[in-house]
């Protein structure tokens, strides 16, 4: 936190003789019920406007006085400031500004900052496990008449009580469930396998302590089910059609095989380039501890805010979730922001139109037409202005992790792409 203090150079007969000067100009054209225009009395026109004038000339005397204030002494104000003025003796003004000032950031440790880079190997056999995903996709379901098992359909009616009593939730017509997918309650499946047709019964389910509702958290009910049918999986053919139900209209099969594997290089990639960011962004934290402005804090806390309730679709403030929610969050940006500056500022790092159309390039891949999405995002100086951000950040990653400590791991797809989130 910084405080100024200082005396006004106007003064109090300088800021008197200014008001005075814009008071006549006011007065030459002040519209006042009962006067022609110019012909306002001054001291009517300085009754009416007097103050409000005073109170705009002191706050741009203020306001220079402040800015050549800060230059002065070479402070960086992290916000506004908070500025109490007093009148000495009717001849000066004087006026301490309160404001806190940006951090000194002096980067550390940045040569010790460790990452392990996955090196993620696509086989044929996790080709073939996407491939099967893709066809369970595009499944169709045959009616069969037998009992059911894991993978079929079953098409119920239920109803649920408990004590006896219905509650919500509880009651479904013709509800689709596939078996061993884990859509329903371990027990409400389990009572499904071996059902066919026609069949009736009646099971208990028990539902888990934390269950969202808090009313059947921890108990059990009686589920009682009418089978409609059972269903079978069918499997598209392995063939060119299969192929076309994806939109590859050239290279039939063959090139449905090479851009799934393609796209799993994409996905993959992604996901490495996401993790590496988290562990450069912790290290440079964790090596690196600064103090933050309160303000700056506050600030991002309130744009995370906006940020949600835009996702959520809140438009009444007061329904907007509490701004201390988003505090822990907003002070690891704001350092984390300082931080990446403070490299980018060190190491003159710049972002150049090549960087920009290959960020806007990778953005637009999936697109169809994603030549003429890449020509019209770069013709648009608003998404511009959100991409050259994301590259420079990149720019000082890739300068932290050439920098630092890189240590290769081999993993293969089907692991590092199911690994759970740490």
């Amino acid at each position: 936190m910084a405080e100024l203090v200082d005396a006004l150079a106007l003064g109090a007969s300088g800021v008197t003789r200014e008001s005075s000067s814009r008071l006549k100009s006011v007065g030459r054209t002040a519209k006042i019920k009962g006067f022609r225009p110019g012909k306002v009395p001054p001291k009517v026109v300085k009754q009416r406007y007097g103050k409000q004038v005073r109170e705009e000339v002191l706050g741009e005397v203020l306001q220079k006085s402040y800015s050549e204030a800060v230059v002065q002494q070479k402070l960086t104000p992290a916000a506004g400031p908070k500025i109490e003025t007093e009148d000495e003796d009717g001849k000066t003004f004087a006026y301490v500004a309160t404001f806190e000032v940006m951090p000194e950031v002096e980067l550390k440790n940045l040569d010790k900052i460790k990452v392990e880079k996955p090196d993620v190997q696509i086989g044929d056999e996790d080709v073939d496990d996407m491939i099967a995903k893709l066809r369970a996709q595009k499944a169709t379901w045959s009616t069969v008449d037998r009992n059911s098992k894991d993978g079929d359909q079953v098409i119920v009616d239920f109803n649920g009580e408990l004590d006896g009593e219905a509650f919500p939730g509880g009651q479904g017509t013709e509800i689709p469930v596939v078996l061993g997918e884990g859509q329903m309650l371990p027990d409400f499946e389990k009572g499904l396998k071996g059902i066919k047709a026609g069949d009736e019964k009646t099971f208990k389910v028990k539902f888990p302590k934390d269950y969202h509702a808090e009313d059947l958290a921890g108990k059990k009910a009686d589920f009682s089910i009418k089978t409609h049918r059972v269903e079978e999986r069918v499997l598209p053919e392995l063939n060119d059609e299969f192929a076309e139900m994806f939109n590859v209209t050239e290279g039939g099969l063959e090139g449905f095989l090479k851009d799934v594997r393609e796209n799993m290089g994409r996905e993959s990639a992604q996901k490495v380039k996401n993790d590496i960011r988290e562990q450069v962004m912790d290290a440079l934290l964790a090596n690196n501890p600064i103090d933050i402005p309160k303000s700056l804090q506050h600030e991002e806390a309130h744009s995370l805010q906006h940020e949600t309730m835009q996702r959520m679709g809140i438009e009444d403030h007061a329904m907007a979730p509490p701004l201390e929610t988003f505090m822990e969050a907003a002070e690891k940006r704001v350092r984390l922001g300082l931080l990446l500056r403070r490299v980018i500022s060190d190491n003159d790092l710049k972002v150049d139109e090549a960087l920009v159309r290959q960020r806007v390039e990778e953005m637009c891949d999936s697109y169809e037409n994603s030549a003429e999405m890449v020509e019209m995002y770069m013709s648009n100086p608003q998404v511009l202005q959100q991409v050259e951000p994301m590259v420079v950040e990149q720019l000082a990653i890739d300068w932290l992790v050439e920098n630092g400590k890189v240590k290769n791991k081999k993993i293969s797809f089907k692991d590092y792409m199911n690994a759970p989130a740490s």
